[in-house]
């Protein structure tokens, strides 16, 4: 089976994804009360909020028009925000601000709080719940080359003349190791291992203007 086809399946197994996110859930809120759940998922509502907001700033600003429009998944409907065709440069920052936010909102709840892990916080640990699972699925949608038009990777990928998977790649590096530094707060080099990563993904704007 090839890795296409392996991310693939795993993207149309939907049950399981939903299950795999529910598991997530639970493992990471430790939720004793209904009350300690709701504010997770606040956290995570919060979460997408910023996400598609860096969106539609990155639009406003490059004055490239943002709208909505409505696009599915595997049979999922959902919408996604578009724009009108701009420069290489201004499209992979637009494509890119969503990640850019929630990747800044990860380092500075892991800066400021390097023991959020055994902090009762449970409306911060959904938002980078939300972060970084999000970027996960993004990446396996980016390996398998599947999803909608409008996908942020797609776009990036586009923008900076890479092969989507390698955005994926960029795209999940981040995540991983944000995780691994919520659970070993100790390890300093995890610390300055996700940040550069983020540095380089952020870098390829300069690729795409070229």
């Amino acid at each position: 089976m090839s890795a296409s086809a392996f991310f693939r399946g795993l993207i149309d197994a939907r049950p399981a994804w939903v299950a795999c996110w529910l598991l997530a859930l639970s493992t990471i809120v430790g939720a004793q009360t209904p009350s300690e759940l709701g504010t997770f998922l606040a956290g995570a509502a919060v979460a997408l909020a910023a996400h598609e907001t860096g969106h539609i700033t990155a639009d406003v600003a490059f004055g490239a028009a943002p709208g909505l429009k409505k696009v599915s998944f595997s049979g999922m409907p959902f919408f996604a925000i578009t724009h009108r065709t701009t420069s290489p440069a201004r499209e992979f920052a637009i494509s890119s601000a969503g990640f850019w936010v929630q990747e800044g909102t990860n380092e500075i709840l892991l800066s400021r709080r390097p023991q959020l892990r055994r902090e009762h916080a449970p409306f911060a640990k959904g938002m980078l719940a939300f972060n970084s699972l999000t970027s996960v699925a993004y990446a396996g949608a980016a390996f398998a080359r599947a999803g909608p038009f409008e996908r942020d990777t797609r776009g990036m990928a586009s923008a900076a003349r890479l092969g989507e998977p390698w955005v994926g790649g960029l795209v999940l590096t981040p995540a991983v190791l944000d995780a691994a530094r919520y659970y070993a707060p100790e390890r300093r080099w995890l610390r300055w291992a996700s940040r550069a990563s983020k540095v380089v993904s952020a870098l390829l704007v300069i690729r795409a203007a070229s």
